[in-house]
């Protein structure tokens, strides 16, 4: 067992760093960005690199970036960028410049540095480093070669210097259409890593930038912008999902291109060095029951299998906060998961667990009636209504009490009644007691049918003996129900959720299924969404807005839709009680 007085070991990451600190080798500066790509909302996997590089950044009194790598216009759209504000701020995180009073101080954008990003290109030209291609894109694949092929040289490899700076400089200024002509580096067409065969700087793109309008017609590849933007930020540590360690060796020789001639004391031809952050790579986040990639969800999106980037079901973090899910929840979700080099797909169940211990200690709990079954108390008073106290939430004393009306007819679910009890069902039935929560014990006397044979209503007798769930005789009851008065109570819809897709993996697919075409999407959940309208909610929650968290008893999680309106109410299931996490770890 470790001793309370032991430091949490640190992981690769934070070794890394904390080595660099000891050495010196950034001055003792640490800084850190998110460089989200504004095509698409954001998802948990998202989150975790939030939480990991402003984590980092805050644990040892860095600055962290918020930046959007907004270099391809075609994908990119105003909405996006407001949409990844509005999430890492919720999320928690502070960037460098950040106000309340405005959601875009302090945001960077990589459209901002286009002008230092040409001119570099320039240099790398007047370098002999970088030339003007006519391939089209077909082309430049074949002539890329495979793993086990080398490439070929690009006939226009040879060009002269001169003619490359006129033609660069006339696709700028928007004489070729899209596609006619690319400025690649010029590497080694022969090199076992094909991110270094002569690859692609700019292209030609007649697009509307989002930000930059219509100023620029070519724009820098991924490739070519992500390593100098975080030099320009000086990025002490850039931190980067797997996928993206193959493309380390091109961002390093971009900068150690542009380098070349160029001192520490700006002495040399070409001026001072430019900053060489260092690049790290970690696993990036895979979760079981759904997707991650944002071309498939905004292929859900456009295809109308759910209902926008916010739907509850979708894994962005604007679903999961419409969901209910508590920022700090999945701040533990994130920290509990860690960071590796090993890719791994983590279960929902863990996130979902995460979510209930937050919500256990802080939501309210109130009382609602999903299925309501009508249940008259045959000897309580007509006419009467009692005020009884109930606790708003057990787990916080602080929390307090509420008012919540009773009287002689009720609302309980359906599943809380049965004519003929199958064996262990302790809930009612004819002829046994049973205690309404905060209320008085109720014994089923009998139940009313209609035509169709389905129970309508029970009649019950209460012992007024009993006010508050306890009785003077010592007597006892082996379940407690939840209820509402049918007088008093609110109507709403409530969306209960589950899983988007109904496999863990969503890729597995059987081979009958392949063979008849089918693909990831026909792993989507038929009852992800289930509806229920009118349910019935206690009246403490007319003044509910949107975003306001509960618990259900006895029922689950659930939030305030943002479609509430005043006399409509509309609630989203977080989560159900049950805790699956919980019973795996008690197995292990």
């Amino acid at each position: 067992m470790a001793r309370s007085d032991e430091k949490p070991a640190l992981n690769f990451i934070e070794q890394i760093i904390e080595d660099d600190l000891r050495t010196g080798r950034w001055g003792g500066r640490v800084q850190t960005r998110f460089p989200p790509e504004p095509n698409g909302y954001l998802h948990i996997g998202h989150a975790k690199s939030i939480c990991l590089n402003f984590g980092l950044a805050q644990k040892y009194g860095g600055r962290f970036n918020l930046r959007m790598d907004d270099t391809n216009p075609e994908k990119e759209e105003a909405e996006y960028v407001n949409s990844i504000i509005e999430d890492v701020r919720w999320l928690g995180a502070r960037w460098v410049g950040m106000r309340e009073d405005d959601p875009q101080a302090g945001v960077l954008y990589g459209s901002d540095y286009f002008e230092q990003m040409h001119a570099w290109a320039v240099e790398l030209i007047k370098k002999g480093l970088a030339y003007v291609c006519d391939l089209s894109p077909e082309q430049v694949t074949e002539y890329r070669g495979t793993l086990t092929r080398p490439g070929r040289d690009s006939p226009y490899r040879g060009r002269l210097i001169e003619e490359n700076l006129e033609l660069f400089e006339r696709m700028r200024r928007g004489e070729f259409p899209d596609g006619a002509k690319t400025l690649r580096a010029k590497i080694d067409m022969s090199h076992p890593n094909l991110n270094m065969r002569d690859p692609i700087m700019y292209r030609i793109m007649h697009e509307p930038h989002h930000r930059q309008g219509n100023r620029w017609c070519i724009y820098p590849t991924y490739d070519w912008a992500h390593g100098f933007e975080d030099s320009i930020e000086g990025i002490t540590h850039s931190i980067c999902t797997l996928e993206f360690e193959n493309h380390r060796p091109l961002y390093d020789w971009f900068i150690d291109a542009v380098n070349q001639g160029r001192t520490d004391d700006g002495s040399g031809p070409w001026g001072r060095k430019i900053h060489h952050p260092q690049q790290i790579e970690f696993a990036r986040l895979n979760l079981t029951y759904t997707v991650m990639s944002k071309r498939r969800l905004l292929e859900l999106v456009q295809a109308g299998h759910v209902r926008g980037w916010d739907d509850p079901r979708m894994p962005t973090i604007a679903g999961m906060r419409r969901r209910g899910y508590p920022p700090e929840a999945i701040r533990e979700f994130c920290a509990r998961v860690g960071v590796s080099k090993v890719e791994s797909t983590v279960d929902i169940a863990l996130l979902e667990h995460c979510v209930r211990e937050v919500l256990n200690r802080t939501a309210p709990r109130v009382m609602a009636v999903l299925r309501p079954l009508r249940l008259v108390i045959d000897n309580y008073p007509e006419g009467q209504v009692e005020e009884l106290e109930a606790i708003n939430n057990p787990e916080d004393p602080g929390a307090g009490t509420r008012k919540v009306p009773f009287a002689r007819v009720l609302y309980i679910e359906q599943d809380d009644f049965r004519e003929t009890p199958p064996p262990k069902y302790w809930r009612l039935y004819p002829g046994n007691e049973v205690r309404l929560r905060y209320a008085y014990f109720v014994r089923c006397t009998r139940c009313v049918r209609n035509e169709k044979g389905d129970v309508v209503e029970v009649h019950c007798t209460y012992d007024p003996a009993t006010r508050g769930g306890d009785a003077p005789d010592g007597r006892k009851v082996k379940t407690t129900l939840h209820w509402v008065s049918a007088a008093h109570a609110l109507t709403a819809e409530v969306r209960l959720y589950d899983h988007l897709f109904s496999r863990p993996d969503p890729d597995q697919i059987d081979e009958a299924a392949a063979a008849r075409g089918a693909d990831w999407k026909s792993n989507l959940n038929p009852r992800s969404l289930e509806v229920i309208s009118p349910a019935y909610v206690e009246p403490s929650l007319k003044a509910a807005s949107a975003g306001q968290r509960y618990q259900f008893e006895r029922l689950g999680y659930f939030c305030v839709d943002p479609e509430t309106r005043p006399g409509a109410l509309v609630f989203n299931r977080t989560v159900d009680l049950k805790d699956t996490w919980a019973r795996i770890e008690k197995r292990r």
